[in-house]
């Protein structure tokens, strides 16, 4: 009928309108008549609705494992039933008295004479209500139907309280009638009490006399001509004078609509339809003029954390919660001869006595209602802002206060019953937007209403307040199980006895113990405190204090259980003492407990103690003196004379004097510690005579505190004192909470996600890693697995996530070597971020949370649905009506007290606005602009904004106990507010030209997007959220023709720029030097804008995907997905995922698939290889033919075309990495397709970047022309290269090829300029992969002329890069150079010889560098030279073996060809030094195999000459020295590698491009094999 349910207050609505909606106009439009209690009649007719079936439902939702999703559920469903009833209600003029529980009860006021008629209206409304709302159906299969009474006559009004706090009541026969009259209906029954029978017109009604003077019941309405009912209800109006008659309009939607601020409300009203706009509210109490003396009387009958919240601005939607609350009902029965005045005054007594005693310990007096000869109170415990750690414990004690005061002060009492109850509830607002209430709704409501009549006359309270108050015992009694309508297991019920004092010995000592299996982590600090407290004691005989402080769940009671382990291995005497809350109000309670067991009369028997005590008192303490300890030990010493003549206080002083002599005595043969745990709890007594014992007696106090606590005087005395020592707990380092959790789950590994699940979460704590280890453990979310030795690569997708997190994890040793190993993953279908808290750890963080101000608490709980860290703009969208100095202030305080915290200078985002829609600015097209005033994310420059925009949270547990207050319905509408917000910064930042970052992604998926129908986010259209309303069409997958460019058209600029392409080297050169010649001076860096994109994917996309995820639109949050794995891997300038991970053939596999998908195949086998190059070489020259299409359909073959660039791009690495002939004919084919397919594409930047990619495989595979042509082809191409990142990362990897190919060719200064120029560029685009192989290059280079202080530098650069992003193969090449600087004894000034061994060994069998034969050629060849110099023969042929077994497999490259001169060398060096016995075969066929590999070299390496000339000396002292005597000819070790650096330089340089010596050098020395000539040329020409 009505969607007002479905919609929030609107955000201007004034506070007097705000406080209106939430009471009746029964007080909104009173006056005010003298001191409380004010009692008014009127006469009216009562309309009371009660929910049959919703405490069954509730009982239902208390037997399911998902309370916290079927709470909210159950929420929802009271919460839309309620509301449509209530503006039924409202439509007919009625009031809403109040909606407790599940009874709503409404009121029309009219004088006597009117009240026939407004029967005849109440009547048609309760019909229309049963009609419309009597069965409502439920998943669950319980049916919600309605009972309907109706009464009328005199009401009484009572208005109780006082000046802070004032409550309604309605009492009368007649308000007594139509509790009897719901009572009396079944369900879908109307039941009239008599009086209203005998006041209606009795001819309009069809009914059934159930008894005679009780009730009736109502069938239905006979509609006698003249009589009509449309007419009846427009006279009915003009009685009622609060009824906004100008708000209804007969009105037809086709012909009126609204704007989109107003949102229409249909309703019926009889024959009636009406139509309200959501301005035109029902209730004219909505629209009264601002009146401040209204105000304030109206904000009396409201509680005061919700007139926070009010005051604060926030939205009515923001009000409700989800949180555990302890709930006391009062029912007070009075003897029915009490008059109604007297009756009053005896409400009056009780309501300010219970609401003194419940705000005291931190509770409300929500509400009190009336029933026939009684009153209840509902008072509740841990609203929002009242959180307190004593909850329960307050609860019972202020319960039994309320008990005792009822009993002894309210004289017309017949019987006070209380009841106690804790647990998760929902605490908001239901009904509609104009009438509303705030309640609080669960099993737990029906429960303590259930038990007040179940346990009359008694203070009970069901087994989980028991459990959480901590309170003793003894103070409860166990009542008997009784039947509870609706209630199918209630639980154990206790009766609250009150506070008493017990006799208790034996139950005090250290309730934690020592974990036999697993030592103590990180407490070597604390543990050297009490060591010195120990040796200081035991040397200087004094005593020693050591406070441990920490909070709750730190370590304190698992230090003190390894103290009291290690003290007593040492021998010491150790008494152990655990205080509660309570002992701190009972005098000397601790010292009592202490001595008790140091006389060991604390576990022995009641008839036995005297004795004892007997026994350890007669040799010190004298006999008569022996009475003094009856009070204190429940004994019964006879009393002595001497004893009977001292007052209290000799006799105290006296007792601690014996305990100073018995004590003095014992601690002469054993040294004594005291261990006591919770010493806040202490009383002042018993601080006053631990002070006074240290001063005189040489003992140990080993005490834990937990703060915030208000210590007493003299416990504030005893921590300045000397012997008192103040020891701060830490938190447990990173290493040590994942090893406890190892611990705790039973593993010897846990995966990355569950690690950053644990930290975020712990903060370091252990009470919290171990009992969210606990809680996992519980609900069945970890899967365990064997852990075995690595397997071979699995090539099956089904493994890939498995290797992945497998090397992620986070690992420990076994504790044995026979023991079972065991490895545990995270379930597929669990997503981390979502399992909800613990019900421990979500009590403390709502703790924290309520000791924040209301603005604080709103601001954390919108930052908690963000995610762990966001950024302030994006908070302040979450935050309506909030300006920016107003957020600034507040986040400034929560900084302050460690609440949040501004992300890490390592985190820090740039001075400049990243988070804005991606725009394109260099230097030569830049244009002044002015900002965008509506863009979302832009700085304002008048405010003073920190340095960083992004802060995190810094309180363990905040986030998440936050994050699970929201109801489901509002948390799933903010999350969709997040997600909308993000969708138009989810691209590439402004100076990468925007776009997607899988290229062309919308345009891919353009096609499926349009069939696929709207977005499933039409289902939460109906989820109770005016945010979901409005923005609930606009998160989609983007559409192809948002903020995405191409680079098809150039601007004016550029072509003007461009107009002439590069045609040689020397142009390309000379732009590059005329750009570089541009850059900054200041700041040292290109004029193009900084790539933001690691923050966009930190602070959009990633955020994103799980925003999507929690709002359960898979669909757009798997294509956020993709582009986050797409950021990462760009960021990370690495795309060969599978690979890195070892999975070379799945990596194959996947490529294959992908370009399958694309509509390119590529073949499996070699006969395949062959067709497949004929149909490419044929399909190129017929493409070359075909017309254009049309630009929509060009848009979709451009982003094919960029993947399957990709995806060719990655099988044509994956098959040059294997040296195989079968393998490069697979890389040549991918080399012909990747060619075929880039000149298709319109890009100048892909162009430059694949021509650059193919010269580069020419060269590995030794083919010197087509290396140089394609080379030239990229230079050609890279004209319009300066106007995009993109085209910027192009050029740099141009330069790094030039710079390369200068190396390779010999021209080692040009190299090291082009590598420094290259290297500046790549500086500026943070693209680590390709810096890192420029230093490479530009090492070798250094290297090669000698410039070893450059090699420094450079390797310094390089190690900088790679040992941040964990670069396996980047750290292989790094150690590799290293070992070159060792092997010319200059390696001392980077890395020592051990290191570099080191990582060799520990990396040894990486999936990874196994398949880098290039780059591990080179290091073991290095190794290997590295122990023959040693002598050290057995590792020599270790590292040479696996040499000899890697040359096979390498190629033309510069590392294969440096690793294969390496190899070489080892030759040479093994012929001059090893000795004839240590060979493994003849000399003469070492050498003959020698001779083999530089033939070899020659034919292999014929595209690298920068080593020939070397190679040759080597060969020829090779030849020479099967001539003469090995040991006389050959040169010492060190001149024997250094003559390569003979005087002038053993290369020419030379430095004009335009002269090909070196290829004319090619010529004379390549002696290629035919053989594999042809295959070359057979797949690329």
């Amino acid at each position: 009928m009505a969607t007002a349910k479905r919609l929030a207050a609107p955000p201007l609505w004034p506070v007097e309108a705000r406080l209106a909606a939430l009471l009746p106009d029964l007080l909104v439009f009173r006056k005010p008549r003298g001191s409380e209690p004010e009692l008014a009649t009127a006469q009216g007719v009562l309309l009371g609705v009660h929910v049959t079936g919703f405490t069954a439902l509730m009982d239902r939702f208390s037997l399911s494992c998902k309370l916290e999703h079927d709470m909210d559920r159950l929420a929802r469903i009271f919460s839309y039933y309620i509301s449509d009833i209530v503006e039924h209600v409202l439509c007919f003029g009625g009031d809403i008295l109040n909606i407790t529980g599940n009874v709503l009860l409404a009121l029309w006021t009219v004088e006597q004479n009117q009240l026939s008629d407004i029967i005849t209206l109440v009547a048609k409304c309760s019909l229309e209500i049963q009609e419309k709302f009597g069965i409502y159906h439920t998943r669950e299969g319980q049916d919600l139907q309605l009972k309907i009474g109706l009464s009328a006559g005199r009401i009484s009004q009572v208005i109780v309280g006082d000046e802070q706090r004032q409550y309604l009541l309605v009492i009368g026969r007649d308000v007594d009638g139509v509790r009897l009259a719901q009572r009396l209906a079944q369900a879908n029954e109307i039941v009239l009490s008599w009086n209203c029978w005998k006041l209606c017109e009795q001819y309009m009604f069809e009914v059934e006399i159930m008894r005679e003077d009780e009730a009736v019941k109502l069938r239905d309405m006979r509609i006698i001509d003249p009589f009509d009912f449309d007419e009846h209800f427009y006279k009915c109006l003009d009685y009622l004078p609060h009824y906004r008659t100008s708000a209804g309009k007969l009105l037809c939607p086709l012909l009126y609509y609204p704007c989109p601020f107003q949102i229409l409300i249909f309703c019926m009203a009889g024959d009636i339809l009406f139509a309200f706009l959501l301005s035109d509210i029902l209730r004219t109490a909505l629209e009264l003029d601002p009146d401040s003396a209204l105000e304030q009387t109206l904000r009396k009958h409201i509680m005061k954390n919700l007139l926070k919240k009010i005051d604060e601005g926030q939205p009515m939607e923001y009000i409700s919660e989800f949180r555990t609350v302890t709930i006391v009902l009062v029912n007070l029965e009075f003897h029915k001869t009490a008059w109604i005045l007297h009756l009053c005054h005896l409400i009056q007594e009780a309501a300010l006595y219970i609401s003194t005693v419940i705000e005291k310990g931190g509770g409300q007096l929500s509400r009190i209602f009336m029933f026939e000869t009684g009153c209840m109170f509902l008072c509740v415990f841990g609203l929002p802002g009242d959180k307190k750690p004593d909850e329960c414990a307050h609860a019972l004690e202020s319960s039994f206060n309320i008990f005792s005061f009822c009993w002894e002060n309210l004289a017309e009492t017949k019987l006070v019953s209380i009841s106690i109850t804790n647990g998760p509830v929902f605490c908001g607002m239901v009904g509609a937007v104009s009438r509303h209430e705030y309640t609080v709704i669960g099993p737990k409501v029906s429960l303590v209403a259930r038990m007040i009549t179940a346990y009359p006359g008694l203070v009970s309270c069901d087994e989980v307040t028991y459990l959480r108050s901590m309170l003793p015992a003894y103070n409860f009694k166990k009542l008997p199980e009784k039947m509870m309508k609706n209630i199918s297991n209630p639980g154990k019920i206790y009766e609250y006895v009150g506070h008493r004092r017990c006799i208790m010995f034996g139950k005090r000592h250290l309730a934690t113990e020592r974990n036999k299996n697993h030592s103590l982590l990180d407490r070597e600090k604390e543990l050297e405190a009490f060591r010195m407290a120990q040796q200081e004691c035991l040397h200087q005989k004094k005593g020693q204090a050591v406070l441990y402080e920490g909070g709750k769940g730190c370590g304190k009671s698992q230090l003190l259980a390894e103290i009291n382990f290690l003290a007593q291995k040492e021998g010491h005497r150790v008494l152990p003492l655990k205080l509660k809350k309570a002992d701190s109000k009972q005098f000397f309670y601790a010292v009592q407990t202490l001595m008790a067991i140091f006389f060991e009369i604390d576990t022995c028997p009641a008839h036995y103690r005297q004795e004892r005590l007997h026994k350890q008192l007669c040799e010190i303490v004298e006999e008569p003196l022996h009475c003094l300890f009856n009070d204190l030990f429940f004994v019964k010493f006879p009393l002595s004379f001497k004893v009977s003549h001292m007052d209290d206080l000799a006799r105290q002083q006296k007792i601690k004097a014996c305990f100073f002599e018995v004590l003095q005595k014992a601690v002469r043969e054993t040294p004594l510690i005291f261990l006591i745990d919770e010493a806040q709890y202490m009383d002042a007594a018993s601080w006053e005579f631990l002070g006074t014992l240290l001063s005189g007696v040489p003992i140990i106090v080993v005490m834990t505190l937990t703060p915030p606590s208000t210590l007493c005087g003299q416990a504030q005395d005893f921590l300045q004192s000397p012997p008192a020592v103040l020891v701060p707990i830490s938190k447990l380092a990173m290493t040590s909470l994942l090893r406890m959790a190892c611990w705790e789950l039973g593993v010897v590994s846990i995966p990355q996600e569950l690690q950053i699940y644990l930290l975020r979460r712990c903060f370091g704590n252990p009470l919290y890693c171990e009992v969210l280890c606990q809680d996992l453990l519980s609900k069945n979310i970890l899967c365990f697995h064997d852990l075995q030795k690595e397997e071979v690569e699995n090539s099956k997708w089904e493994t890939l996530s498995a290797n992945a997190m497998k090397s992620t994890m986070y690992s420990i040793s076994a504790s044995s070597e026979d023991q079972e190993l065991y490895v545990c993953t995270v379930k597929d279908d669990v997503n981390l971020d979502t399992v909800l808290l613990p019900p421990l750890l979500k009590e403390i963080a709502v703790n924290q949370l309520d000791q924040l101000s209301p603005e604080e608490q709103s601001l954390v709980k919108c930052a908690a649905v963000i995610g762990h860290s966001f950024h302030i703009d994006l908070l302040q969208h979450l935050l309506p009506g909030w300006s920016k100095n107003k957020l600034l202030e507040v986040l400034k305080d929560l900084v302050d007290i460690h609440v949040l915290r501004w992300c890490s200078k390592g985190q820090e985002l740039p001075a400049e606005p990243i988070l804005v829609p991606s725009s394109v600015e260099t230097e030569h097209t830049k244009k002044e602009t002015k900002s965008d005033a509506d863009s979302p994310l832009r700085l304002q420059e008048e405010l003073s904004l920190p340095q960083t925009e992004v802060l995190e949270f810094g309180v363990p547990l905040l986030r998440e106990g936050a994050w699970e207050l929201w109801p489901k319905a509002q948390q799933t509408a903010l999350h969709l507010e997040c997600a909308c917000f993000l969708r138009d910064l989810a691209c590439r930042c402004g100076s990468c030209h925007g776009g997607d970052f899988v290229p062309f992604h919308r345009f891919a998926i353009c096609s499926t997007k349009s069939s696929s129908g709207p977005s499933r986010f039409c289902s939460y259209k109906d989820t109770g959220s005016i945010l979901t309303q409005v923005i609930t069409d606009r998160l989609q997958p983007p559409s192809p023709q948002d903020t995405f460019q191409f680079q098809t058209e150039s601007s004016r600029s550029q072509e003007a720029f461009t107009r002439e392409y590069c045609r040689t080297e020397e142009e390309f050169l000379d732009k590059v030097n005329r750009k570089l010649a541009q850059t900054n001076p200041k700041k040292g860096m290109l004029t193009t804008k900084p790539c933001h994109c690691r923050e966009v994917l930190k602070l959009v996309l990633s955020p994103l995907t799980q925003h999507c995820l929690v709002i359960g639109e898979t669909t757009c949050a798997f294509y956020y997905l993709l582009e986050s794995a797409a950021a990462s891997l760009d960021l990370s300038d690495n795309y060969m995922v599978c690979f890195n991970m070892g999975q070379i053939t799945l990596a194959k596999k996947l490529a294959r698939r992908a370009l399958h998908l694309l509509k390119r195949s590529f073949p499996w086998t070699w006969l395949g290889v062959i067709f497949q190059t004929f149909l490419e070489k044929c399909w190129y020259s017929c493409s070359l033919s075909q017309p254009r299409n049309n630009p929509s359909e060009k848009k979709k073959q451009l982003a094919v075309l960029q993947q399957q660039l990709h995806s060719l791009s990655l099988l044509r690495q994956l098959y040059s990495l294997e040296a195989t002939a079968s393998s490069r004919r697979f890389a040549c084919l991918a080399t012909l397709m990747q060619r075929n397919s880039v000149k298709e594409f319109p890009g100048e930047a892909q162009a430059v970047s694949t021509y650059v990619a193919l010269s580069q495989f020419s060269q590995n595979v030794g083919d010197k022309d087509e290396w140089l042509h394609r080379e030239q082809l990229a230079i050609q191409k890279s004209s319009l290269c300066w106007f995009s990142r993109e085209g910027l990362l192009a050029t740099a990897q141009l330069m790094q090829a030039l710079a390369y190919t200068k190396l390779c060719l010999g021209h080692l200064d040009f190299s090291i300029k082009l590598g420094f120029q290259a290297h500046e560029i790549c500086r500026h685009l943070k693209k680590p992969a390709l810096e890192n192989l420029v230093l490479s290059v530009l090492f070798r280079s250094a290297f090669l002329k000698k410039k070893f202080d450059l090699c420094i530098h450079v390797l310094e650069s390089q190690w900088a890069l790679i040992s941040q992003s964990h670069d396996v193969l980047g750290q292989a090449c790094f150690y590799s150079a290293c070992l070159d600087l060792l092997l010319y004894r200059k390696g001392w000034l980077c890395r020592p010889f051990g290191e570099c061994l080191h990582f060799i060994q520990h990396y040894e069998h990486s999936c990874i560098l196994n398949s880098q034969s290039n780059v591990m050629l080179g290091v073991h060849s290095s190794l290997a030279m590295w122990f023959a110099q040693d002598s050290q023969w057995n590792q020599f042929e270790y590292h040479f073996s696996k040499a000899c077994q890697l040359v096979k497999r390498t190629n033309a490259s510069l590392f294969g060809s440096h690793g294969f001169v390496r190899f070489l060398e080892c030759h040479v060096l093994m012929l001059q030094k090893m000795p004839e016995d240590v060979f493994l075969q003849t000399l003469a066929e070492t050498r003959r195999q020698t001779l083999t590999y530089f033939k070899e070299f020659f034919s292999r390496c014929v595209t690298c000459p920068v080593y020939h000339q070397w190679v040759s000396e080597l060969k020829a002292f090779v030849m020479r020295n099967g001539k003469m005597s090995l040991t006389n000819i050959i040169r010492p070790f060190d001149t024997c590698l250094t003559s390569i650096w003979i005087e002038g330089e053993f290369l020419e340089e030379n430095n004009s491009f335009e002269q090909n010596l070196e290829i004319q050098r090619f010529v004379r020395e390549a002696d290629v094999n035919k053989k594999d000539k042809e295959e070359i040329q057979e797949c690329i020409c």
